[in-house]
């Protein structure tokens, strides 16, 4: 695939990052693979591309620092320091200079002082699941929430995928999805392939795409497969660019605490939560539910 998709001479920069999200999503298309790979890190990773070098970035995104350049100068900027100022501008402070380590997540970075105290770690990290959950409350009117359970509530079959660090979410959803009568399957890939899962979808069925860096690639794989079969897809991911979300039916982003890689599991699950409480609440209104007989 080529990386000159987008020429440079012909394109205004964005001049905030809200328009650097937007073009980056709406003329997805125009990007190659890679570069939509670097925005979506970059999108998710402000501050350490606002702080930090192209080598720190190349070293924590391990992508190469030439994809950055590309994607700056696809984006209209003149390279990746004038790229690089957009993400500076709304910045008030800066990364403290003696910090041993740092719990990334929406909302900054939670400092741990001393990482041989597991207390303190464990203390670090309530707190940046915390701000992960405020900034995913402060989202839920943005969402398309209503939507998704439409799109549910709508399919003959749900079919869930989600491996690696996402199983616990994908299993999960299933058994609340199966709690409130919603005919499921969750696509594990265990004793067959999850294409041959996949494949067996039939008409109305519907797929719910679970997926975060470093994005399982059997998860991408069966929902391309349910894509080109015509299948409707819901994305639950970290980014409106992520590899799960083109041509989705419908998107929930939602951003979760980090250290060295571990990711958290707290706000993803209060999303997945929030989706089948919601389903289960319209199901009850329809009649077709008693909510005190659940007992999940």
């Amino acid at each position: 695939m080529s990386d000159t998709r987008i020429d440079p001479e012909e394109t205004d920069k964005p001049q905030s990052v809200d328009a650097f999200r937007g073009r980056l999503l709406t003329e997805r298309r125009l990007f190659t693979n890679r570069m939509l790979e670097a925005g979506a890190w970059v999108l998710d990773n402000q501050r350490i591309v606002a702080l930090e070098t192209l080598s720190v970035m190349a070293h924590k995104s391990k992508l190469t620092p030439s994809i950055f350049v590309r994607l700056a100068k696809a984006m209209g900027f003149d390279g990746f320091s004038d790229m690089q100022k957009l993400f500076r501008a709304p910045l008030h402070e800066v990364y403290p200079a003696s910090l041993s380590e740092r719990i990334s997540h929406s909302q900054g970075d939670e400092v741990v002082h001393d990482p041989a105290d597991i207390s303190a770690v464990g203390r670090s990290f309530c707190r940046a699941n915390s701000a992960s959950l405020a900034h995913l409350s402060g989202r839920f009117g943005e969402l398309p929430l209503n939507a998704a359970i439409d799109r549910i509530m709508a399919a003959r079959t749900v079919h869930i995928i989600g491996l690696d660090r996402s199983f616990p979410v994908a299993a999960y959803l299933s058994y609340a999805l199966r709690r409130a009568d919603i005919q499921t399957i969750q696509i594990t890939g265990i004793g067959s392939q999850a294409s041959d899962q996949v494949a067996v979808m039939r008409p109305d069925d519907l797929l719910v795409s679970i997926s975060f860096p470093p994005y399982a690639q059997t998860t991408l794989d069966a929902t391309s497969a349910a894509r080109a079969a015509g299948h409707k897809v819901i994305a639950i991911t970290d980014s409106p660019v992520s590899p799960i979300t083109e041509d989705a039916a419908e998107v929930l982003t939602v951003d979760d605490a980090e250290l060295h890689g571990f990711r958290s599991l707290t706000a993803v699950m209060s999303l997945v939560q929030t989706l089948a409480i919601g389903l289960a609440y319209r199901r009850r209104d329809a009649g077709d539910l008693d909510l005190d007989q659940i007992n999940a």
